[in-house]
């Protein structure tokens, strides 16, 4: 590019800055990335206080007091539509359609505000490698087509989770569609998540998660296809490695924001930290938990 290129004086103050994020990838991706994981956890946040409201007295969950007493924020009708279809114990006139495809929704923005946030090391990574190939003058796909490709195996997971959802729901028959689950479901959902930490799948990809260089750089291409199919793989490794510790959320309450950002603080520590120890531990905790729900409900 020219220096008449890169002058941006003629626009005004919006029209230069626009220019400059469109001109550094790695700031559109950080700009992208951050406001993404805000804006979930505003509307899990805003979801969690409604179903706190809602819950008939002496059910309260862990945390309801708590958000009870939040500001009140006015929510456009859509919205308030949308957490309705999510915390309804039965589908609405919109029929389980309606309902499924707002739990899906629902799931996808805890996947991004929980586990969004683990991958930032390997966007790092390869907004870094990107970098040094720019330098060199070589093509470079843009960051946020990897990112579009690691969210969307997370939108498959979470159309997964939302039938599963449906289903727990119509066997459990909770208060509300997203208060937790009890008794043997409950344990079932503790069980699974802490035999998993000890497995050797889940090592095999919490292995790939820690070490995305070699991966990017192995794999990398000037192609956008070839690109979003591996911000896919990624996605696929970390869906691997979290898809377990998610079923926790049946066991608390699905929209219990409280645990959401422990687990997605636990899987940012456990992606980041060397060795076994914090996965073993956490799959000791859940397997105990799991014992002690199940001996409370017999």
């Amino acid at each position: 590019m020219t220096g008449q290129d890169h002058d941006f004086s003629h626009l005004d103050r919006v029209g230069r800055v626009t220019a400059s994020i469109s001109r550094n990838p790695r700031l559109a991706v950080t700009l992208v990335f951050g406001a993404g994981v805000l804006l979930a956890w505003l509307l899990l946040g805003a979801m969690a206080i409604r179903g706190a409201e809602s819950r008939i007295p002496g059910t309260d969950a862990p945390g309801d007091l708590m958000l009870r007493n939040l500001p009140q924020l006015p929510l456009p009708d859509f919205l308030e539509r949308f957490f309705t279809l999510c915390l309804a114990p039965a589908p609405l006139d919109g029929g389980v359609g309606a309902q499924g495809s707002a739990l899906v929704l629902m799931w996808f923005l805890m996947a991004i505000a929980t586990m969004l946030p683990s991958a930032a090391p390997m966007i790092r990574t390869y907004c870094e490698i990107a970098d040094t190939a720019r330098v060199k003058g070589e093509p470079v796909v843009h960051p946020l087509i990897l990112v579009a490709g690691y969210v969307s195996v997370w939108l498959v997971a979470s159309a997964a989770f939302a039938v599963l959802t449906l289903i727990v729901n119509a066997f459990a028959s909770p208060v509300q569609m997203l208060d937790p689950v009890v008794g043997a479901t409950g344990a079932a959902a503790l069980s699974i998540a802490g035999l998993y930490q000890f497995s050797g799948l889940k090592e095999a990809c919490l292995t790939k998660c820690r070490n995305p260089f070699a991966v990017l750089f192995s794999n990398w291409s000037a192609k956008p296809g070839r690109i979003f199919r591996l911000g896919m793989e990624q996605g696929v490794w970390c869906l691997g490695c979290c898809w377990a510790l998610m079923l926790v959320m049946f066991a608390v309450g699905v929209m219990n924001v409280f645990w959401m950002a422990l687990i997605g603080l636990f899987t940012l520590i456990e992606k980041q930290t060397a060795g076994r120890l914090p996965t073993r531990i956490a799959g000791a905790i859940l397997l105990v938990w799991a014992t002690a729900l199940l001996v409370v409900s017999v």
